[in-house]
């Protein structure tokens, strides 16, 4: 083969191997910016909700609170996890080996030696697109057999879910829970067979989607009093950090188009005259990274929504309104 269609055709394998993997590693940017979690779920902050149809995975720990751990943890609950990390790229901890064997087979091509060997005919090419391309199935499934690993257990699983996938209608036969029994719409929030200790009405779904396209908003706008008043003291400071830390950068994050999808409350209890709902949100938005000073586009897309799945904790003192109070990634 040409010397000269050889080492640009090596080259271009390199990039597109790189962008591959280095594509796991995308920042969000959104409120939150995906970290594991963070805020106060009261005394149940170091403690996993159920898993629900609209987040039926496990959701990440809180990791940054001014709640401290507890020294002992309440019955029939998941025992506080570690501090977590946000997520780390492919390269961290777990892609060890992977990350080793790619990057001698790199170093071999960009010294003229090839993935494995060397490039000395079209049959040597394939050889070397097989090659890659068996790197990275296998990269694959060693990453999601380390993440299924590594993920906590389910907390509450099994009789707090619903009878079925999807939004699905509350199944209290009793009380107050059942008078506000409805099926609930594509798009919207319902209850079932969470661990519901105090009823949530529909008002409350209803205040709790408001508060879901209010706290974007404000976060896109970067508007830290109308923040102030949706979000606990505690929330606030991190979303202003985040703030501050894109300001330092000289980026603006943008939202737009904040629309639920699906949605259902995961737990509600009482605790101290404080009432507390976890409620599990699908929701799509438009999310968007410019530079301050020109404008450019520097992550995101203004142009296509994203779908993300989280689990918001929302708290009420007696006779108050409902406020922002954690977030956690599911």
């Amino acid at each position: 083969m040409n010397v000269s269609l050889e080492k640009p055709l090596t080259r271009a394998l390199i990039v597109a191997t790189a962008a591959l993997f280095l594509a796991a590693g995308q920042a969000e940017a959104r409120a939150g910016r995906g970290s594991s979690g963070f805020g106060s779920r009261g005394s149940r902050t170091f403690q996993l909700p159920p898993s629900t149809p609209t987040a039926p995975r496990p959701a990440a720990p809180i990791d940054r609170s001014v709640t401290q751990p507890g020294p002992t943890v309440n019955p029939g609950f998941q025992r506080p996890a570690p501090p977590m990390a946000p997520r780390p790229g492919f390269f961290s901890n777990r892609g060890g080996f992977f990350g080793g064997l790619l990057g001698a087979g790199l170093i071999g091509m960009l010294l003229g030696y090839g993935l494995f060997g060397g490039i000395g005919g079209f049959g040597s090419i394939l050889g070397l697109l097989l090659q890659v391309a068996l790197i990275v199935f296998l990269a694959r499934l060693a990453f999601r057999w380390f993440q299924r690993r590594t993920q906590p257990g389910l907390a509450g699983a099994g009789s707090h879910l619903g009878g079925g996938p999807g939004i699905f209608p509350r199944t209290a036969t009793s009380g107050p829970a059942a008078a506000s029994a409805r099926t609930a719409p594509a798009g919207g929030m319902a209850t079932g067979r969470s661990r519901e200790e105090i009823p949530i009405t529909q008002a409350d779904l209803d205040t709790f989607e408001r508060l879901l396209q209010a706290v974007q908003k404000a976060y896109g706008e970067e508007d830290v009093a109308a923040l102030r008043s949706i979000a606990t003291p505690e929330i606030v400071s991190y979303l202003a950090e985040e703030l501050a830390d894109n300001a330092g950068r000289g980026v603006v994050n943008r939202i737009k188009d904040v629309r639920l999808l699906q949605g259902d409350v995961a737990e509600s209890w009482r605790e101290d005259g404080v009432d507390y709902c976890t409620v599990a949100m699908r929701f799509s938005l438009v999310d968007w990274t410019i530079e301050r000073a020109t404008g450019r586009v520097v992550e995101g897309d203004p142009n296509r929504p994203t779908e993300v799945t989280e689990l918001w904790t929302f708290r009420r003192p007696r006779g108050g309104s409902w406020q922002l109070s954690a977030i956690q990634q599911s």
